[in-house]
């Protein structure tokens, strides 16, 4: 395990570098002039010149990439060009409102879908069944953004049950904080929990139909000991859509921030993509890569401990 554990470390590390290299290079690509997208169009070719010489856009690139390569693995992402104040203590602020919000959707992703994936898989084409997937269908086919809206219009400004916008940290109000990224977080989970649903059931059906839960119910064991192996079992499936959606929905968060007005990555991402700000859309990459890479990891051990075969894999 402890190989396994290590080999899985250091593909995460190869690839935060290589997505590190890769990200940089293609902002300095994508945003030839940043200082115009800093001062905006009024700016004199004088002020420009000023600004580029500050932020350091004189020197060779390869000479820029080393000096933020050299900081940023120590953790030093440099200063913002919009506001020369430091990355990592903006990014301390904002991380903190997307992961809770991100976190509580893969949570109630994780405990709606696995629920309606192992009852509809144990009892298929029943009345709920049938109800569970034509659910499914509605809400995969509806625009997440548009859902946001609805969810704002009858949960927060008709019944007054949540706030409409707005985010109160939990030092703050853990209550207030509960409240406020409740309506984000069931935003981005209802897409997840059709996925997991879906893909649990059918893991479900197909453990159930073995020979060997034939075996332990024949052995008089009770359905929910039974049931408890076929969740063991099919599990793997559910677990690896959780994790793929705990990533997608990291980027999903800046439609819905944007919506509730939330003060998180998502926002900080599109006003520093706006204003080509490049330490911080670099930051923000390497973050980013930082969750997926912990994420993966936590699979790749959870999916070792439930199923022995995929440590030599």
């Amino acid at each position: 395990m402890l190989l396994f554990t290590a080999k899985r470390v250091l593909s995460g590390i190869l690839l935060l570098v290589a997505v590190s290299i890769g990200t940089f290079f293609l902002a300095h690509l994508a945003i030839s002039d940043p200082t115009a997208s800093l001062l905006g169009t009024t700016a004199s070719p004088a002020q420009q010149q000023a600004l580029a010489e500050k932020i350091g856009l004189d020197r060779p690139l390869i000479v820029q990439f080393w000096d933020w390569f050299s900081h940023a693995v120590l953790l030093d992402f440099g200063e913002s060009w919009r506001n020369f104040q430091p990355v990592g203590a903006q990014l301390a602020i904002k991380v903190p409102v997307t992961l809770s919000v991100v976190t509580f959707a893969t949570l109630i992703t994780a405990v709606i879908g696995i629920a309606f994936g192992m009852i509809t898989g144990l009892r298929p084409g029943t009345w709920f069944d049938r109800i569970i997937k034509g659910i499914s269908v509605v809400l995969f086919a509806l625009p997440g953004f548009w859902v946001s809206l609805v969810l704002v219009m009858w949960l927060a400004v008709q019944l007054k049950w949540f706030p409409a916008v707005g985010y109160v940290p939990p030092t703050q109000s853990v209550e207030g904080w509960l409240r406020s990224i409740t309506l984000p977080a069931i935003s981005l989970a209802l897409g997840g929990i059709v996925a997991v649903s879906e893909q649990l059931r059918n893991a479900v059906i197909a453990q159930s139909r073995q020979d060997w839960v034939r075996t332990l119910r024949s052995r008089g064991l009770s359905a929910a000991r039974v049931n408890l192996h076929i969740l063991r079992n099919a599990s793997p499936a559910a677990l690896t859509v959780i994790a793929l959606m705990f990533v997608g929905l990291l980027s999903g968060a800046i439609v819905v921030e944007q919506i509730f007005s939330l003060p998180g990555l998502g926002q900080l991402t599109n006003q520093s993509s706006q204003n080509g700000d490049i330490p911080m859309l670099l930051g923000i990459t390497v973050i980013s890569i930082v969750f997926v890479v912990v994420i993966n990891l936590l699979l790749d051990l959870v999916l070792g401990w439930i199923n022995p075969k995929v440590r030599v894999a």
